[in-house]
C-alpha cells in the first residue's frame, strides 16, 4: 500500500517525538496553567539562547508580531513602510491595518526576496521603516538594508516567519540568526513552519531593552502591571501547551534544518539543467534552510504542471499567484505602481513541491518522476 504524499508531514513528525510532546501537554493540563507560566519562560530563555537575541516575546501568532511591532515603534497613521510585493499578504495587511502605508517594491529574480536598488528608489519624505522578509527559506541583504536603513534614519523590521534557523553572514564571515539584525525581528509558529506549534504562536525578537518593554506591554493590554494601563494594547500571548510543544521542537530544528536541506539537494540533482526549470537559488550572505522548495518554470506551462501533479495526486502549490499591488484589498495603496516585472513574472513561474522534515527519497523519486514525465 503505497503511502499519500503530503506538503508537509506533520504526523509523521509528531510521532518521532510524541511520548516526550504526550508527556509535556498533559503536565500542562495537570497543574492547569494554561497562560504563561514555567513553560511560557522556558520557551523564551531557550530561544533566545538560541538566536543569539537579548530578548524574545511570544505572542499569539506571526500577524500579530508584526502588528506589535509596528506599535512598538511608534509609526503614526500616513507613515510609509516599504515591503516586498512578493511575499504572504500579512507583512503589508498589518501595516494597513494601522492606517500606515505599505509601499510595493519589487524583488529579485534569483532569491524572490527585497531589491535593494528598489528600496533606495521607493524611500521619500514619509518613510519610516522597511520590512525585508525572509523568504521561503533564506536571509534578504540585511547588511545593505541596515546601512540604507542608517543613512535615512529609518527603523528595519524582519519578517522572518519562513527561515526561522538561517544563518545571516556578514562580508566579514560573523553570522548571525536570522530574525535578530534589525530593530525588531518577527516570526510565526504556525503549524507548518520550521519550528512549529499544534495551533497557532508567533514572537518578536529583539536587542533593545526599551523596545522589548513596550513589546511586552502592548502585546498584554499595554499594561506592566496589571490593571494599570499605560498604552493602548492588544491581547496576544502565546498559551502554555504550545509553548511547551515549540520548546521541544526546539531541540530538532537544527537536525529538522538538515533533513530539508538534504532533500532539497536530492530535488536540485533530479532537476539539474533541465531546460524548462530553475531550481532554488542559494545566496552566499545566508544559509537556506527550506521551508520551501520553489521550482520557477520557465516555458509558460507552470499552471498545467499545477494541474497535471494535482491529477496524479503529487501535492504542489503556489506561493503566490497573484502580487500584493493586484489584490483588491491594497488598491487604495498602489494608484501610482502599474508594473512590478519581476513579482509578476516569479507569480507565473513559481510552483512549490512538498518539503518536510520526513520526506524519504523514494517518496521524492515519485514526485520527481512526475513532474519530469509532464515535459516529456
Amino acid at each position: 500500500m503505497s503511502v499519500k504524499l503530503q506538503m508537509v508531514d506533520l504526523v509523521g513528525q509528531y510521532q518521532k517525538i510524541k511520548s516526550e510532546v504526550d508527556e509535556a501537554v498533559l503536565d500542562v493540563m495537570s497543574k492547569a496553567s494554561f497562560i504563561g507560566g514555567d513553560r511560557v519562560k522556558s520557551f523564551k530563555a531557550n530561544l533566545e539562547k538560541y538566536l543569539g537575541a537579548r530578548h524574545v516575546i511570544p505572542c499569539a501568532n506571526g500577524t500579530d508580531a508584526l502588528q506589535i511591532a509596528f506599535m512598538a515603534l511608534g509609526l503614526q497613521p500616513g507613515d510609509e513602510v516599504i515591503v516586498p510585493a512578493f511575499t504572504y499578504v500579512a507583512t503589508a495587511e498589518v501595516i494597513a491595518l494601522l492606517h500606515l502605508k505599505p509601499v510595493l517594491v519589487d524583488v529579485n529574480i534569483d532569491d524572490f526576496n527585497i531589491d535593494i536598488g528598489k528600496v533606495k528608489e521607493a524611500i521619500g519624505p514619509r518613510t519610516k521603516a522597511i520590512v525585508p522578509v525572509h523568504l521561503f527559506g533564506q536571509c534578504a541583504e540585511m547588511e545593505a538594508i541596515m546601512k540604507i536603513a542608517r543613512e535615512h534614519h529609518l527603523y528595519v523590521v524582519e519578517d522572518n516567519a519562513q527561515a526561522i534557523g538561517a544563518d545571516y553572514i556578514y562580508a566579514d564571515g560573523r553570522r548571525v540568526k536570522g530574525g535578530t539584525i534589525s530593530d525588531i525581528g518577527c516570526t510565526s509558529f504556525f503549524p507548518s513552519k520550521n519550528l512549529g506549534c499544534y495551533g497557532d504562536g508567533g514572537a518578536l525578537f529583539t536587542q533593545d531593552d526599551d523596545l522589548s518593554k513596550k513589546i511586552t506591554m502592548i502585546a498584554n493590554h499595554g499594561q506592566s502591571v496589571q490593571y494599570y494601563h499605560d498604552v493602548v494594547g492588544v491581547n496576544s500571548r502565546l498559551d502554555s501547551i504550545q509553548a511547551a510543544i515549540l520548546d521541544i521542537k526546539l531541540k530538532h530544528l537544527d537536525a529538522y534544518a538538515a533533513a530539508r536541506i538534504q532533500a532539497a539537494n536530492y530535488y536540485d540533482t533530479a532537476f539539474a539543467n533541465h531546460p524548462h526549470l530553475i531550481t532554488p537559488y542559494r545566496n552566499k550572505h545566508s544559509t537556506h534552510v527550506f521551508h520551501q522548495y520553489t521550482l520557477r518554470v520557465t516555458n509558460g506551462q507552470r499552471d498545467a504542471l499545477k494541474e497535471f501533479l494535482t491529477l496524479h495526486q503529487i501535492p504542489c502549490a503556489i506561493y503566490y499567484p497573484l502580487p500584493l499591488y493586484q489584490q483588491k484589498a491594497f488598491a487604495p495603496f498602489c494608484d501610482s505602481v502599474n508594473f512590478l516585472p519581476v513579482t509578476d513574472q516569479l507569480c507565473r513561474e513559481v510552483i512549490s513541491l512538498p518539503m518536510h522534515t520526513e520526506l524519504t527519497p523514494g517518496s521524492q523519486d515519485t514526485i520527481i518522476e512526475k513532474v519530469l514525465s509532464f515535459f516529456k
